[in-house]
């Protein structure tokens, strides 16, 4: 029973909260006052989200001395397995009934062979990857079937921290589950779970499963796709986060038209405002990024930014911190112009520039080193597009080569040589030649590093 003096209080919540059309279907009287429920907007929205379930396989990167048959001879030792299955369980949201794209997270399919996905009506259909972006966790599969019911979008740059919003996921595998909040936070980057971040934080309940699913305002639009959290043991402690929807759509509009998000590159190096540098700027507040170089030919040169500038607005958006930056960047298309506010000697300069592809050098291994010989390199930042990257990746290897045999694998990031940093092919060039026998790489190969020994 509701008590008599909370009847206005909820009364006039739900006329802020409800619709019209949503308030003439909610439940009858109970003790002559209105209940609330989500029911009739989650009775229009839970088709539109799905269970995902993948299957795949991946390298399994071993010992080294297990790939020499003579160890393995004289040791009695067997041959390492090459690969090895994975499974994952999430879910995902349809954003486009009649063409059947079906948005979720890279993480619910990477390295995925078999991808089905599970309607709420239990029909069970095999997807198809249309193209997947890892830096922002992203990814777009297609069903062929009919009566799908899309998510509506809505728009996660009007989102206000307060704003009530709905969950809704498959988490533990338990099957489809809703969960409610509000927004927390807005803007979350820095947290080292991907490349690009701009998360909403909520304490609506996501939990393992419910990456890819939707996170939905209270008229049952599309504000967000359900993608990690914070907390003990991977259970959920009231803070998890969503990739914004506006994020998340121009995400999905090239892996549709590219099956890749083709990023370009500003071409520059920049920090972090700290409380020393703005005194050092004369800035009465700290905010936004300085500029510490400006790469020779790139689009910032052509633009005329220059190194101890602070750019402070890119596109009408502030910009807090380098990560801000770099999510407003990578978002560009190339060719896009973008404009930014940068202060410059006490005043506010305007300046456009042009979005380029950045230029990638790829080498040989075996120039740098014979035990290289099948490795393919490239300096690391231009690959990534990150400026701030050192070292160089391996962005193709052949099996069975001496590189493989090394011990090196596909996407490994050598970044030290004997231990120097290394930050250019002839930097490493340089290093190698300079040996006298054996070479010390240091390697990054994922959130591991290790040392490895060429001979």
């Amino acid at each position: 029973m509701i008590p008599k003096r909370y009847a206005g209080l909820l009364a006039l919540i739900l006329t802020g909260l409800f619709p019209g059309s949503l308030w003439a279907s909610l439940p009858a009287m109970v003790d002559g006052q209105e209940v609330p429920s989500l029911a009739p907007m989650l009775e229009r929205v839970t088709p539109g989200v799905v269970n995902i379930a993948s299957r795949g396989r991946i390298q399994v990167s071993g010992n080294p001395l297990l790939d020499d048959p003579f160890f393995r001879y004289f040791f009695n030792a067997p041959q390492q397995p090459r690969e090895r299955t994975t499974q994952s369980l999430g879910s995902g949201v349809i954003v486009d009934a009649k063409k059947g794209y079906v948005l979720t997270n890279n993480h619910v399919i990477e390295n995925a062979d078999e991808i089905i996905v599970t309607l709420r009506d239990g029909r069970e259909l095999e997807a198809k990857l249309v193209g997947t972006d890892p830096d922002s966790d992203v990814a777009v599969v297609q069903v062929n079937a009919k009566n799908l019911q899309a998510v509506p979008w809505g728009d996660s740059d009007k989102l206000r921290v307060g704003d009530f919003v709905v969950a809704i996921g498959n988490p533990f595998g338990l099957g489809q589950t809703v969960t409610d909040g509000i927004v927390s936070a807005l803007e979350r980057s820095g947290l080292g779970i991907e490349r690009f971040e701009n998360f909403i934080q909520t304490n609506a309940q996501i939990n393992p499963g419910n990456s890819g699913g939707a996170l939905v305002d209270l008229r049952g639009r599309l504000i967000g796709i359900n993608t990690a959290i914070i907390g003990p043991s991977g259970g959920n402690v009231g803070i998890g986060f969503a990739i914004p929807s506006d994020m998340a759509r121009q995400i999905m509009r090239q892996l549709i038209e590219h099956g890749e998000v083709q990023r370009g590159s500003l071409g520059i190096a920049m920090q972090d405002i700290n409380a020393e540098l703005a005194r050092a700027f004369g800035l009465k507040q700290q905010r936004g990024v300085v500029i510490s170089r400006v790469e020779p030919g790139s689009p910032a040169d052509k633009a005329g930014l220059q190194a101890g500038d602070i750019v402070v607005e890119v596109n009408e958006r502030t910009v807090r911190s380098s990560a801000d930056m770099s999510n407003v960047i990578g978002l560009q298309r190339i060719g896009q112009v973008v404009e930014m506010s940068v202060l410059r000697d006490a005043a506010t300069v305007k300046v456009k520039a042009v979005i380029e592809e950045r230029p990638v050098e790829k080498i040989s291994g075996k120039t740098l080193h014979p035990a290289l010989d099948g490795a393919v390199l490239a300096e690391a930042g231009a690959v990534l597009n990150r400026s701030d990257l050192p070292g160089l990746i391996i962005t193709d290897l052949k099996s069975g080569s001496a590189a493989f045999t090394a011990g090196l694998r596909k996407g490994d990031i050598i970044v030290s040589v004997n231990r120097q940093p290394i930050g250019s092919v002839n930097e490493a060039k340089y290093l190698i030649k300079r040996s006298r026998g054996r070479v010390l790489l240091n390697i990054r190969r994922g959130d591991d590093a290790l040392f490895l020994v060429l001979r």
